[in-house]
């Protein structure tokens, strides 16, 4: 019967081991990138010129806008959100950009604008308390708050004064 040697040793294995897990456990902690609405080219955004573009040399060059004006037709925005989101944790935004394309009555640009990531403010819905109007009452107050208040003079209620 032969004998097989290898060359790969019991005292290698658990290194190997240990190398494979390491570079596993490191590739999830890698930075993913994403990117959310118009995908905004510099060139044509430059393009559009107030004066001389109209509604639909705008939609033609820059496409369809992410959304129209809420009270009005005359304002195009194309929004665009770069963000990096860290193994598990929630997406932060690293860059945004706003372009607004406002156009008068006849429909010809009237303005250009952008805004950048500056006006993005961070709000945290999850506080340890909400704030309420009122008064600071227990579990206890709640439950036994009324007892003896029912019926009660000068409460209002049948039976009183």
């Amino acid at each position: 019967m032969p004998h097989f040697t290898t060359s790969f040793s019991a005292r290698r294995a658990p290194l190997l081991l240990g190398v494979v897990a390491l570079a596993l456990a490191s590739g999830g902690c890698t930075q993913l990138k994403g990117r959310q609405g118009y995908v905004a080219d510099p060139v044509l955004t430059d393009a559009i010129a107030p004066g001389i573009d109209n509604r639909e040399s705008v939609e033609k060059t820059l496409g369809r806008p992410t959304f129209v004006g809420q009270f009005s037709d005359n304002e195009y925005y194309y929004v665009s959100r770069e963000t990096r989101q860290l193994a598990f944790a929630n997406p932060r935004p690293v860059a945004q950009q706003v372009l607004r394309v406002r156009f008068d009555n006849a429909g010809n640009v009237a303005a250009v604008d952008r805004t950048g990531i500056e006006l993005v403010s961070k709000i945290s819905p999850e506080g340890d308390k909400t704030p309420t109007l009122g008064r600071e009452r227990s579990f206890f107050q709640d439950i036994f708050g009324n007892i003896g208040a029912v019926g009660a003079p000068g409460a209002g209620a049948p039976g009183g004064p």
